[in-house]
């Protein structure tokens, strides 16, 4: 199952367990079966705190791995096979289970062995899901932490009947004891504030408490994360407050224009970016969202917590997102067939008809990756011709299961209240209507920054939203600084962004060095 360099590497691994660990498979007589068991005597073979034993009880989804602990009576349940994106949430399954310390601070793991009541988690994911594995690790690791919380990770390509009785068609989709609880990208923090009621409010004011920042990046993409890198190396106060770590970027599938890297994948991009800023002393505070920003004698950046942080200068990398078709049904059937990740989602449209919304490299990359799974892809693009590079047009003409066609306005998604059925569009040069049947529609037609909570601020934003800069990252704000994807630069790549967070962070610095008397007395 394991070719020998991985087991080597897992051996290692495996030799920080202190605590035994069973490895408790479900089978039948599948090739899926028979791979997890390869999969769990492998895992075995290498520890000898490893062993693995039979679950006879047929009511168990099959096949499933448990990963016990016989000492703290924890469980974390893996239902299909969990390679891919998946394998590393199993290691770390097992390491945490078997005593190795967990990546959380003492705070969370204190909060975590204090919830007293029971929690079933059930975390619907797809193998190509990288949003997945962040949100199963989360809560694999409240479950190696407490007896009373189990989770249970499902692939919904094996578990199709449980997909379709639950209307799953948005991964990863966690369900709270047997309530659907949240869709899509959720934090460590997401999650113990909504378990924990009290958490939001004592998280509130631990923030309040904060010493003035002298820089404060508001965002944790990869412009965020190169200003904060060079904030802390000129020795300031950096602190970075972010919804999550690695922002879009933890959504892309592969990055392969990455200048010295042949080659990497958004989730490894974004845990190096994270372990590089944590070498300094960083401050960074995670699952919060930025709700205003205003100045009085310091800048004042106040969450939708409640909390309000206060610096002597700002670096804004909030960074962008998908844009909406802005269409009838798009809103209600949104996670109900209406997607935007086409690695996240596609297999859970295996054998089905799907629509993809946008002409360029993301919409016919999309079309291409989603021929490979579904029955169908009709792609829809406003223009009269594709903006895709021709190497992307070429390959999505020969594949006979992809249809492209110009001049359609999209006007509505169709649906039957639960899921997407099709959806109807105008081409633009007859004005006739048409209509499609479908059971997906893919979104891919560009992004929008995420800049709402400026609108009321005196930062002055262009008509699409975007942040003005000058050549040093400054805005329309003294001591505010912008950078990446969420201002007005023209181009929207990840290097870019990087680039033009260190010029945002110099640009601080130049300020903080020609205002720090007066900064300094205001602070005081």
């Amino acid at each position: 199952m394991l070719d020998q360099n991985l087991k080597n590497q897992l051996k290692s691994h495996f030799s920080a367990l202190t605590d035994p660990v069973e490895l408790v498979i479900a089978l039948d007589d599948s090739n899926k079966s028979k791979e997890l068991e390869n999969l769990a005597n492998d895992f075995a073979s290498l520890s000898a705190q490893i062993t693995v034993t039979n679950n006879p009880d047929t009511r168990v989804r099959k096949p499933s791995l448990l990963v016990h602990s016989p000492i703290r009576d924890t469980h974390i349940q893996f239902a299909g096979v969990p390679m891919g994106h998946e394998f590393t949430s199993l290691v770390l399954a097992v390491l945490q289970t078997g005593g190795h310390p967990a990546k959380a601070s003492s705070d969370e793991i204190d909060q975590i062995k204090a919830l007293d009541s029971s929690l079933n988690f059930e975390i619907y994911i797809s193998l190509s899901c990288q949003t997945c594995p962040q949100v199963v690790q989360a809560l694999n690791l409240m479950a190696a932490q407490n007896p009373l919380i189990k989770t249970t990770m499902i692939d919904g390509a094996l578990f199709q009947e449980e997909v379709n009785e639950r209307n799953v068609l948005a991964v990863p989709a966690v369900y709270l004891n047997g309530e659907l609880f949240s869709q899509g990208a959720v934090t460590l923090t997401d999650i113990l504030n909504k378990v924990d009621v009290s958490s939001a409010a004592k998280q509130a004011q631990k923030l309040n408490d904060k010493e003035v920042f002298d820089v404060l990046v508001v965002g944790g993409g990869p412009a965020g994360a190169s200003a904060a890198v060079y904030a802390a190396r000129k020795g300031l106060n950096t602190g970075v407050v972010a919804e999550r770590f690695g922002g879009q970027v933890a959504d892309t599938m592969s990055i392969e224009n990455f200048i010295s890297v042949k080659a990497t994948e958004g989730p490894k991009l974004v845990a190096q970016l994270e372990e590089h800023v944590k070498q300094y002393d960083v401050d960074v505070m995670a699952g919060q969202r930025a709700a205003k920003l205003s100045t009085d004698q310091l800048i004042n950046i106040e969450l939708e917590s409640g909390a309000t942080l206060k610096a002597k200068s700002v670096i804004l990398a909030t960074g962008a997102r998908w844009r909406n078709m802005n269409v009838p049904g798009e809103a209600e059937y949104k996670g109900s067939g209406v997607a935007y990740c086409p690695h996240c989602d596609g297999p859970l449209f295996k054998g089905k008809p799907v629509a993809v919304i946008g002409g360029g490299n993301s919409g016919i990359e999309a079309a291409i990756d989603l021929a490979n799974i579904v029955e169908h892809v009709t792609v829809l693009e406003f223009a009269d011709t594709l903006r895709a590079d021709e190497v992307l047009v070429k390959k999505a003409n020969s594949l006979s299961n992809i249809t492209i066609i110009k001049n359609a306005q999209t006007t509505e998604v169709l649906g039957d209240g639960n899921r997407v059925t099709g959806l109807r569009y105008t081409d633009r040069v007859s004005k006739q209507t048409h209509q499609l049947v479908l059971a997906g529609i893919f979104v891919q037609i560009g992004l929008v920054p995420n800049t709402e909570f400026l609108q009321d601020s005196t930062v002055t934003l262009t008509q699409f939203g975007e942040i003005e800069i000058d050549n040093k990252g400054a805005t329309s704000v003294p001591g505010v600084y912008a950078a990446g994807d969420a201002t007005t630069e023209p181009f929207k790549q990840i290097i870019i962004a990087m680039g033009s967070g260190a010029t945002a962070s110099l640009g601080a610095f130049d300020y903080l060095i020609r205002h720090s008397e007066d900064k300094s007395a205001q602070a005081a």
